[in-house]
């Protein structure tokens, strides 16, 4: 008995690729789809159909959805680490601080799925410290830390400022006003959102002639 091929499958001849280029390629149409639909109703299925291959051919690569949504996180993290903020070029201890707040929104206007993924899924898990994706986020949250810490060093903030405190409570401001917009139930204007973020900390942390030049 012969077999009966689909029609679509008759009109999608599946295009063979060297490993890592299949792999890349799946990634980006993982990215893709999850930008469209959110993670919640993301199927292997609609990557698969993306890439023009079998989901078999998906799940050989990526055993769950869960281990090809890290891997496209991880992905993202390298990308933005290839495109540090040039913060050596701003001088101030106010403007560098605007610039690397700035910078950490603009991030998350750019990726809302993969920045909710993270916070609401991957952020969750009991194993999360001990991931790659974990010791990115530090990657990332060290260059605030730094400047923070040139801060104080330089005597514009206190010297007893608790720097890792002083970090969570910029990338706290950070997830609670971009929170409505990682829901779909808001927006926010970039440049307005790091301006007030900047100056609420810079003000209360800010000692002498720095605390004056903000006045």
């Amino acid at each position: 008995m012969s077999t009966v091929r689909s029609p679509r499958m008759a009109r999608r001849p599946v295009t063979r690729l060297p490993p890592e280029r299949r792999h890349d390629e799946i990634l980006a149409a993982a990215r893709a789809v999850l930008r469209e639909v959110g993670y919640e109703r993301l199927k292997m299925t609609d990557v698969a159909e993306r890439c023009r291959i079998s989901e078999g051919l998906v799940y050989r690569y990526f055993p769950t959805k869960d281990d090809l949504l890290e891997r496209v996180c991880e992905a993202w993290f390298d990308e933005i680490l290839e495109v540090e903020p040039g913060i050596a070029e701003v001088k101030g201890t106010y403007e560098r601080l605007h610039y690397v707040v700035r910078w950490s929104l603009s991030v998350v206007r750019a990726e809302p799925a993969l920045t909710r993924y993270i916070l609401t899924v991957m952020r969750a898990r009991t194993d999360f410290r001990s991931r790659r994706l974990f010791e990115l986020n530090r990657r990332i949250t060290g260059v605030v830390a730094s400047v923070l810490q040139e801060a104080v060093d330089a005597g514009d903030f206190g010297a007893d400022i608790d720097v890792r405190l002083l970090r969570d409570l910029v990338f706290g401001a950070l997830e609670h006003q971009t929170w409505a917009y990682l829901r779909g139930e808001g927006d926010f204007d970039v440049d307005e959102t790091a301006r007030g973020i900047t100056t609420v900390i810079y003000r209360g942390m800010a000692t002498g002639p720095a605390r004056r030049s903000c006045s």
